[in-house]
């Protein structure tokens, strides 16, 4: 429950509270509950409750003290006396009295209260939790009868339709050729269609058009950066740091390079997740595999770390948890990471579950070293070659040096002139000194086993846990890892065992999601007891078990999605089918979705002829790897300007790019398989007034306006064509064409040149078409 505000007793009519999200109770579980039960409750708990105050409940902390003021105001830290006390106000009783909360113990609790002081209580599970329906083994039945066959391109219609007969609804219209050649040239490459290829279309009428599109944009090396921008997301690819010390990983982007390049070759995913987890132990068994196996495992290694921690012993368990709760969310769509401090609230997770995976993590090599400023560790890519090469400067600049060291105890001039010569040439040598080529990722340290952590504090060590996976999922008779490396080879072939049922579930659930706008379980990212029912079980499995069947391609999941009868329905609206299904959970009709971040600035730029399509490489080329993003003016000197896709800008912790900020890109810090859709203000005031927006919509007045021999009535088809993949209807011709007379009447008095008046006033044109909702959404 979110308390509007804590210690005061709501009235009936206060609206019923939000209810927590799933980051607000991991953060609640992570940070809050800990801190109370480690610092509050021995004074304020079951047991005793000083000032009539109890801390471990939410009804008392709604209840407050004896003081009888609020303890909390809920999203105002400022006025909330919890905040005030454990910042050691003069107004209120300092808390704790003898020794202060740390500064970021006292930032979490202020976190906490501006989310609206979320108070999760711990669900209680039925009589075996086994039987919740995520730890299921995958069952692919046979698909339903239906009424209307005919509807049904293929068995995933027939599980949709069934539902939708039993609720006595009827499926929308088919969509028209040009909404649907534009919702799949989005929804696969991240790009609108050429009028090219939507008037080729169009054109054929021959039973495999559709399917012909399908595959010219899933062979498009555009299709690997759209695709590998939503796994980026699941695997909070950063090109920084964050956090204390935000320092640049001068070379994540080989990590982000082969994602796209993953999914341009329909790498099969159980062997993507295996790089991922064990790519070092893969290339060891392998050695001719090449780069990518170690580039991979850049996956455990690109979480935020507080480098500047002076407790390294907690840095390192603090790492080991972003670990385990990034891949427990990614892959199996589980929130392990609250159980750190305690066995989960909410699913049958134990302490001992998640002390046996941390062993699996303590066990591998993340970091060079722990001290303060930490360094974490990179993979060496470097050929013979370049080892050479390095070698033979490292023994030049040691003879300069020897040489240097001869001479700096004669006192002759001759001597102090040939000194000087050798500082200078030994200072130009070393700027000149060969970069080895590594990537982040991680490797092997020492084989071993931690004990269960109290409250998640490596100061109070409890009873020793054997690395091993958890009971729920895996068993209690499962075979001992073994003792002479960490397990995650292990760890990786367990998760990609065709038996495992969630890997294939949460992977097909998420390329749903991005398919249809939200997935068949809506809360992509948990599959816990906490998330929510498939809305179509049978089907999921049924697309789980084919993934898995058909090699576990991501492409061949496309087809089979984007070919039925389902995908293809138009977005028209049924009045009777909105009020019995309002969420559009039954899949009546396709919703219609608003783009991405980087679709949109992709498509301003792909429209405008002003996209760069060269992909690839560094992006940080202004730092060196480790160096801190922000200089001592706390300027960042990270630029956009970039022509090229929005996928190879970088993504700074911390300090994000406004234009990816205000429509709606994840916090890089934490894996996100569903990105929300917010309508503000300042949207619209991007296409109006922005700099990327104008020169925008200028170019694409310049390509409007190329052939000098057209009508205006043939720009404004052109126009449409571009932007929207449609002919304009008579009455949008009309209206544009009357919008550029207007705007050069409104120009002539600032400017003389015919031309520049013709050229301003299509740009002002082409900026209210970009400025449309219709540029934005796919239908």
């Amino acid at each position: 429950m979110t308390l509007a505000v804590l210690g005061l007793t709501p009235g009936p009519a206060v609206a019923a509270d939000p209810a927590p999200t799933a980051e607000d109770i991991r953060f609640f579980e992570m940070k809050i509950r800990p801190l109370l039960a480690e610092r509050c409750h021995k004074c304020h708990g079951a047991e005793k409750q000083k000032g009539d105050l109890r801390l471990d409940t939410e009804a008392g902390i709604r209840k407050g003290g004896d003081s009888g003021e609020p303890l909390i105001v809920a999203a105002k830290p400022d006025m909330s006396m919890l905040l005030r006390s454990v910042r050691h106000a003069q107004d209120v009783p300092a808390m704790p009295p003898k020794a202060k909360l740390k500064d970021s113990e006292i930032a979490d609790l202020e976190a906490w209260v501006k989310r609206g002081a979320p108070f999760p209580v711990s669900i209680k599970v039925g009589s075996d939790p086994s039987k919740h329906w995520a730890f299921q083994p995958v069952v692919a039945s046979a698909p339903p009868a239906v009424k209307d066959a005919s509807w049904a391109k293929s068995d995933l219609d027939r599980y949709i339709l069934a539902k939708l007969e039993a609720a006595q609804l009827k499926p929308a219209s088919p969509a028209d050729k040009p909404t649907l050649i534009r919702r799949a040239t989005f929804d696969l490459i991240g790009l609108p269609p050429t009028p090219e290829e939507v008037d080729a279309f169009i054109k054929d009428a021959s039973p495999t058009a559709f399917a012909n599109v399908v595959d010219r944009l899933l062979a498009s090396p555009r299709y690997g950066e759209r695709w590998g921008r939503h796994w980026l997301d699941v695997a909070r690819y950063a090109d920084s740091n964050g956090l204390d010390e935000n320092t640049a990983h001068g070379n994540a982007w080989r990590y982000r390079d082969y994602v796209i390049a993953s999914f341009n070759a329909d790498k099969p995913y159980d062997l993507f997740l295996r790089e991922q987890i064990a790519g070092d132990l893969l290339k060891k068994a392998n050695p001719g595999s090449g780069h990518e196996p170690l580039i991979a495992t850049g996956f455990l290694a690109l979480g935020p770390k507080v480098l500047a921690e002076p407790d390294e012993k907690k840095m390192e368990f603090d790492i080991v948890d972003e670990q385990i709760d990034t891949l427990g969310k990614a892959v199996m769509g589980l929130t392990l990471g609250c159980a750190r401090c305690h066995d989960h609230k909410f699913d049958p997770v134990s302490t001992a579950d998640y002390y046996g995976l941390a062993g699996v993590f303590i066990s591998t090599k993340t970091m060079e070293n722990f001290k303060k400023v930490a360094r974490w560790h990179e993979n060496s890519l470097a050929s013979p070659a370049d080892v050479k090469k390095k070698a033979e400067h490292d023994a030049a600049v040691a003879r300069l040096k020897e040489q240097i060291k001869g001479l700096t105890a004669k006192t002759d001039e001759p001597s102090k002139v040939e000194l000087k010569k050798l500082k200078a040439e030994l200072a130009e040598l070393e700027k000149k000194a060969p970069e080895l080529p590594s990537a982040m990722g991680v490797t092997e340290g020492t084989p071993t086993d931690v004990p269960v952590l109290r409250r998640g504090n490596h100061l109070t060590p409890g009873a020793m846990v054997a690395r091993r996976f958890p009971i729920i999922i895996a068993g209690v008779n499962q075979e001992a890892l073994p003792k002479d490396h960490s397990g995650r080879l292990e760890l990786a072939n367990w998760l990609t065992n065709p038996k495992h049922p969630l890997t294939a579930r949460v992977m097909v659930n998420r390329v749903w999601r991005w398919h249809f706008g939200q997935g068949l379980v809506r809360s992509v990212d948990n599959f816990g007891l906490l998330s929510d029912k498939p809305s179509h079980p049978e089907l999921l499995d049924s697309l789980a078990a084919e993934f898995v069947k058909s090699g576990w391609s991501v492409k061949a999941l496309h087809r089979r999605l984007m070919l039925s009868a389902t995908y293809q329905m138009s977005s028209t609206h049924d009045a009777r089918a909105a009020i019995a299904d309002p969420d559009n959970r039954l899949r009546w009709r396709a919703n219609i979705r608003r783009l991405e971040a980087e679709a949109i600035r992709d498509s301003l730029l792909a429209v405008s002829g002003l996209l760069e399509h060269a992909g690839g490489g560094p992006v940080l080329t202004h730092l060196k790897n480790r160096d801190y993003i922000f200089d001592h003016t706390s300027k960042d000197r990270t630029t956009y300007t970039t022509h090229r896709r929005s996928v190879y800008l970088p993504v700074i912790r911390n300090n994000l790019y406004d234009v990816f900020q205000l429509f709606d890109a994840p916090d890089a810090s934490v894996p996100n398989g569903d990105r929300p859709t917010t309508t503000v203000p300042t949207q619209a005031l991007f296409f109006l007034n922005s700099e990327l927006a104008a020169n925008s919509a200028a170019a694409l007045a310049d390509r409007i306006l190329t052939q000098t021999n057209l009508t205006d009535d043939t720009r404004v088809k052109q126009l449409l064509a571009i932007t929207y993949g449609r002919e304009p209807n008579a009455k949008e011709a009309e209206r544009l064409i009357a919008a550029v007379d207007a705007f050069e009447k409104d120009f002539s008095a600032g400017e003389q040149d015919a031309g520049k008046r013709r050229r301003n006033a299509w740009s002002a044109v082409c900026q209210s078409v970009l400025a449309s909702n219709e540029f934005i959404h796919i239908r």
